[in-house]
């Protein structure tokens, strides 16, 4: 009975501790993600680019997207640690230059892999943002050039990671940023030659000490256990990605108070923008 009273106490000032930071985040249920952008791969605006986040600034949508480090420790916006599949190059972002990177174009399109505080001019505030961390290597230093940027941004944004080591960095450091945990079912796909690894890495183990805001799960997998039992424990959001039809937002809404999406428009009276984008129209 003890040991009960014990963790219901504990679990209760964790839940009115998270209390403010979940009213942080109303901005971000409030406004549909919209994941690398408003992008479309086959246009003018691929993802991850300015026009991409331009578009989505225009349609009112929140923003997500993905940073790593170049060679010269420029704090990139880019998901792929290689840049074989958007540039059609067979070399590693973290081995060029910026400089580099910019003789480079995004799959068909004119645009370059830009700079965060490029996109951060772009944005300025007028949506939310959803800043995810791409932590191959040297994770430290990616959060501190990160954390040391967006110390001067004044608009609404939290950072999220699969990386249980940069949710937990930024808990110690910069404990005021709103921090998610990203999962999926790596055991299913046995994404990592260790069960253990991919056991832990799905059930998020590292929650217990990283305590994150949110966690932003593969929506194809809301029937885990280990979802409800954080929801519970720590009064934290629930993230959806990536939504990719209407059928599927309409069933992920019912669980999840964060929608991620791409490739469609969900239906929303706020915006008038139809898919694809074509010329940044």
């Amino acid at each position: 009975m003890c040991r009960n009273n014990v963790y219901f106490g504990g679990q209760v000032e964790i839940m009115k501790k998270n209390k403010k930071r979940q009213i942080a985040l109303d901005c971000f249920k409030e406004n549909y993600i919209a994941h690398r952008g408003l992008f479309n791969n086959a246009g003018d605006a691929p993802e991850n680019s300015a026009l991409a986040f331009k578009m989505a600034v225009k349609g009112n949508y929140g923003i997500e997207m993905d940073i790593q480090l170049s060679k010269d420790k420029q704090v990139v916006v880019v998901h792929d640690y290689s840049l074989e599949r958007i540039c059609g190059v067979d070399k590693k972002v973290r081995d060029l230059t910026y400089q580099e990177l910019c003789n480079y174009k995004i799959l068909n399109s004119k645009e370059k892999i830009p700079l965060l505080t490029d996109i951060l001019c772009i944005v300025d505030g007028k949506v939310p943002l959803i800043v995810e961390l791409k932590a191959e290597w040297d994770y430290k230093e990616l959060c501190a050039l990160t954390a040391e940027i967006l110390s001067t941004y004044t608009g609404a944004y939290c950072i999220e990671s699969f990386s249980p080591y940069v949710v937990g960095w930024y808990k110690k450091n910069y404990p005021e940023v709103i921090r998610g945990q990203l999962s999926d079912d790596f055991l299913y796909k046995k994404h990592f030659k260790s069960r253990i690894k991919n056991w832990m890495l799905t059930n998020m183990v590292f929650n217990i000490v990283n305590m994150p805001d949110f966690i932003a799960y593969n929506y194809k997998y809301s029937d885990k256990k280990c979802l409800k039992f954080w929801q519970k424990m720590l009064g934290c959001s629930l993230a959806a990605w990536t939504i990719t039809s209407q059928e599927e937002l309409n069933f992920a809404e019912t669980i999840f108070d964060i929608i991620i999406f791409d490739s469609f428009i969900p239906k929303n009276k706020r915006n008038n923008i139809t898919f694809p984008i074509e010329n940044g129209s």
